[in-house]
């Protein structure tokens, strides 16, 4: 039997329209609340789904459909698929088409002095390598070393750029963050050094009557050394 209905609104909204099925009958088939099931009936929601019909698409039997509508105690039965979905695999090295495998080594060599704290696992999941072909060529060991040209991975077309970027920005995260150095000496602002650099001698208040008494001595002592006249 199915495992999960295929356009559950769609579904109900269908069965609300062409059959006579209870409303806790058509939630329980399309995992939604009776209150949600009501609403459509009544046409506040749901209003712009077309109804898709489950008899059609081969999930549900018009017999099974026909029982429920006479016991509402029933429930609907979900038909098993026509079509077997394969299931998933899991996620291994990246395939490489046959005619890409030779530029393999090329694009490693790209990534090794690209992105050098790019490890093995990453390299791997985006060009589909091994660990054996990649320290080769990190050691300069490989076979056709000479000859290999760092070519990148995207325009190989091996791997896609939203791949490499996703890749880079995970290797990131492991690189050790480096400590910033003691902040360079910088110019103090102005403010600063007109308060703090000033002369307190030059800051203090001149008194007026001391300036001209100091005047009036000095203009005193010319006199007195004026010659006497003969």
């Amino acid at each position: 039997m199915a495992t999960q209905l295929l356009m559950p609104k769609a579904t109900a909204v269908w069965l609300v329209d062409n059959t006579a099925l209870s409303f806790e009958q058509i939630a329980n088939l399309c995992a939604l609340h009776v209150l949600e099931v009501k609403s459509i009936a009544d046409g506040d929601s749901a209003q712009g789904i077309k109804g898709l019909d489950p008899i059609q698409t081969g999930q549900l039997s018009r017999d099974n459909i026909k029982e429920c509508e006479a016991d509402p105690d029933k429930k609907l039965l979900l038909l098993d698929p026509k079509v077997k979905v394969p299931e998933l695999k899991k996620k291994g090295p990246r395939y490489t088409p046959v005619s890409r495998r030779q530029d393999r080594p090329s694009a490693i060599l790209w990534l090794v002095r690209n992105h050098p704290e790019m490890k093995d696992a990453g390299i791997i999941r985006l060009v589909g390598t091994t660990k054996t072909t990649i320290n080769a060529i990190r050691d300069r060991t490989h076979w056709n070393i000479n000859n290999l040209q760092p070519l990148d991975p995207v325009t190989l077309g091996i791997c896609s750029q939203i791949d490499l970027d996703f890749e880079v920005a995970k290797a990131a995260k492991y690189l050790p963050k480096v400590e910033e150095g003691p902040a360079e000496d910088t110019l103090l602002p102005a403010s600063e050094t007109q308060e703090g650099a000033a002369d307190p001698q030059v800051n203090e208040e001149v008194d007026a009557d001391s300036v001209f008494k100091n005047f009036a001595a000095l203009g005193a002592d010319d006199e007195n050394d004026k010659p006497a006249e003969q």
